[in-house]
């Protein structure tokens, strides 16, 4: 089950996106630039991501109940999806814009107060970004580290916008204002194609990562190698922070199933002890018997 006090860190990215709005369209108002409009417009799409995100991370921290016995914790899927699905609809937007300035030019204005205000804006996303993504690995949160990457791409287009306000200060050419608005809605793009396919995977039930396989074989293979027992049909799947892990542990025909339950217990903590988050479940096997060896591909 999720944590309920991980929305606080929603709440956090709610604030930020209520501040860099205000910031960045204040920006777009003194200077005219296409390029901080479109940066204003995705602090638009990261406020709306966020309070779904909340509603997300709240439904997936319930507990179990009768009709969704294994918890509600990819409710988080949902809320990766809809975040990259708008952050491409930023991209459009952004796209639409810029196109639109190369064929009207407009001078800007106030080209060092807007400048200002957008790196304001940037720093606040930077500091909440890092946070949330930081804890999103702590926690396992697709929806934490979702947020985070979004707000961290909104830095990128910040630096970038405000790099195109420069040029075109320095330069006169107005021209470079929608270029790099232009190259801002194509790395957008990128990013919510990415978390799209994270939350993608996790609704299909993805397999535990390299890094956590690596540590659930590591367990077997020390009980394989100390007790003489052996082991098959090993699969995970992941749902949010939760890893489900089963697997068929072969042991010797003399044990008693009093003996082999106290095996799969101790087997069950040394995973969960390895790798935080896990639900293990294991069939027990006599080792030498023919048809335990019928049930190890996957099906």
């Amino acid at each position: 089950m999720i944590d309920r006090k991980l929305t606080r860190y929603i709440w956090l990215s709610i604030a930020a996106a209520v501040a860099t709005i205000s910031l960045k369209a204040g920006a777009y108002f003194y200077t005219g630039s296409v390029g901080l409009l479109s940066d204003a417009l995705e602090s638009i799409i990261n406020l709306i991501a966020a309070v779904f995100a909340l509603w997300m991370l709240t439904v997936a921290s319930r507990p179990p109940d009768e009709g969704h016995n294994f918890g509600h914790t990819k409710a988080e899927y949902f809320s990766g999806a809809l975040e990259g699905s708008l952050i491409g609809m930023a991209a459009i937007s952004i796209a639409w814009a810029a196109i639109e300035r190369m064929i009207t030019p407009r001078p800007l204005e106030n080209i060092n107060l807007g400048i200002a205000i957008s790196a304001a804006a940037s720093v606040i996303n930077l500091v909440v970004g890092q946070i949330l993504i930081r804890r999103g690995r702590e926690h396992r949160s697709i929806t934490l580290q979702a947020d985070g990457r979004h707000l961290m791409t909104d830095v990128y287009t910040s630096i970038g916008v405000i790099l195109g306000v420069v040029l075109v200060g320095f330069t006169g050419w107005l021209i470079l204002d929608p270029l790099i608005a232009l190259a801002v809605a194509i790395n957008i793009l990128r990013t919510g194609y990415h978390v799209v396919k994270e939350s993608a995977e996790g609704l299909m039930d993805a397999s535990a990562s390299d890094e956590d396989m690596s540590k659930i074989v590591a367990v077997l293979d020390d009980y394989k190698e100390k007790l003489g027992i052996d082991y098959h049909a090993l699969r995970t799947r992941v749902a949010g922070p939760r890893i489900f892990v089963s697997a068929h542990v072969l042991m010797p025909d003399e044990w008693t199933i009093q003996h082999g339950h106290e095996l799969a217990e101790e087997i069950e903590s040394a995973l969960r002890e390895a790798v935080p988050g896990v639900v293990v479940s294991t069939h027990m096997e006599p080792l030498n018997d023919p048809l335990s060896m019928a049930d190890m591909d996957l099906v």
